[in-house]
C-alpha cells in the first residue's frame, strides 16, 4: 500500500496526512472547506521545519514531504486510495454519511479507517458493503509526536484488515496495540473517567485545579495533569466521549460531571476556545 487518503484537514487529520506523507505515501488530504486545506498546511509546513530543526529530518525533506499531500474538497480524492482514514467531527451522523459515501467511492479492495476516539467501529461499518475491511486506526494527538495507534477490531474487521494496518503502522514508525471494540476503547475507557473524576475535585472545591494537576504530575508521573490535558483535548470531546461511554456501557459512574456540562454551555472549551481550566488569552 503506497497510497492513502485522509479525509478531515482539522488537528488529527492534517497530522495524519504529515506522517503518511514523511513515510513516502502519495497522500490525498479531503476537507469541504478549502481554509481548513490552507490551514492544514501551513500546519504540515511549519511541523516539517520544527523537525528539521531538531535533526528529525534534513533540511531538503519538508518540500518533498509537502509535495506528495495533494489538498481537496471532493471525496472522490480517495478513489484510488488503498487505505482511506477518515478524521472529520466525532459526530455518528457525519461519520455514517462519509462511510456510505466511501463505499461508493473507494476502490473495493481499499480499506476503510476511522480515526474515532469513542464511536462504534462496528456500526460505521454497517453502512458499507465491506464491513470486513473497516477498522478503526485512533492515532493520539500530536500525530507527528505520539507513538501510539489504537488498532480497534469491529465486529466483521478480518484478519487480514487487521494485519494490513498493524503493518502499516509500524511503517509510519508508531506503535501498534489491538483492541476490541468496545465504547471508548482502551485509552479513553481509562483516561475519560480519570479527567472527569478530577473536574469533581474542582467542583467539589477539593483543590484548585494547579493543586490536582501538580499531584498527578510529581505523585503519579503523568506528564501533563488531567485538567491540562482536558483543555488541551477540548472539554466538548471530553463530554461527548463520555456520553458515549455511559450511554455505551450503560452504567452511571461515566456520568460526566456537572462543571463540565457548565463550562462546555458556557463555550469555555479549553485552548482551542482560549478558556478552560487554565487561561489561554494572556500569553
Amino acid at each position: 500500500m503506497t497510497r492513502a487518503a485522509v479525509i478531515g484537514a482539522g488537528t488529527m487529520g492534517n497530522g495524519i496526512a504529515h506522517v503518511f506523507a514523511q513515510h513516502g505515501w502519495e497522500v490525498a488530504l479531503v476537507d469541504s472547506a478549502p481554509a481548513a486545506l490552507e490551514k492544514a498546511s501551513a500546519t504540515i509546513r511549519s511541523n516539517l521545519e520544527r523537525q528539521v530543526k531538531k535533526g528529525v529530518i534534513p533540511a531538503d525533506a519538508p518540500a518533498q514531504v509537502l509535495a506528495r499531500v495533494k489538498p481537496g474538497t471532493s471525496l472522490e480524492g480517495a478513489a484510488q486510495a488503498d487505505l482511506v482514514v477518515e478524521a472529520a467531527s466525532e459526530n455518528p451522523a457525519v461519520k455514517f454519511s462519509l462511510f456510505e459515501q466511501l463505499d461508493r467511492i473507494a476502490r473495493p479492495e481499499a480499506i476503510l479507517a476511522t480515526n474515532t476516539s469513542s464511536i462504534s467501529i462496528t456500526e460505521i461499518a454497517a453502512h458499507t458493503g465491506r464491513p470486513d475491511r473497516v477498522i478503526g486506526m485512533h492515532f493520539m494527538n500530536p500525530v507527528p509526536v505520539m507513538q501510539l495507534v489504537e488498532v480497534i477490531r469491529g465486529h466483521a474487521t478480518s484478519d487480514a484488515t487487521i494485519g494490513a494496518v498493524m503493518e502499516t503502522a509500524r511503517a509510519l514508525g508508531k506503535v501498534p496495540v489491538e483492541v476490541h471494540d468496545y465504547p471508548g476503547f482502551v485509552s479513553n475507557r481509562v483516561l475519560m473517567p480519570m479527567i472527569n473524576e478530577a473536574i469533581f475535585c474542582v467542583m467539589e472545591g477539593v483543590a484548585t485545579p494547579e493543586a490536582i494537576d501538580t499531584v498527578m504530575k510529581l505523585g503519579m508521573a503523568h506528564p501533563l495533569g488531567p485538567l491540562a490535558l482536558a483543555d488541551f483535548i477540548g472539554l466538548d470531546v471530553c463530554l461527548a466521549i463520555l456520553e458515549v461511554l455511559q450511554r455505551g456501557l450503560g452504567d452511571d459512574k461515566y456520568r460526566a460531571c456537572p462543571l463540565l456540562r457548565r463550562m462546555v454551555a458556557a463555550g469555555h472549551l479549553g485552548k482551542k476556545s482560549g478558556r478552560g481550566f487554565y487561561n489561554y488569552l494572556s500569553g
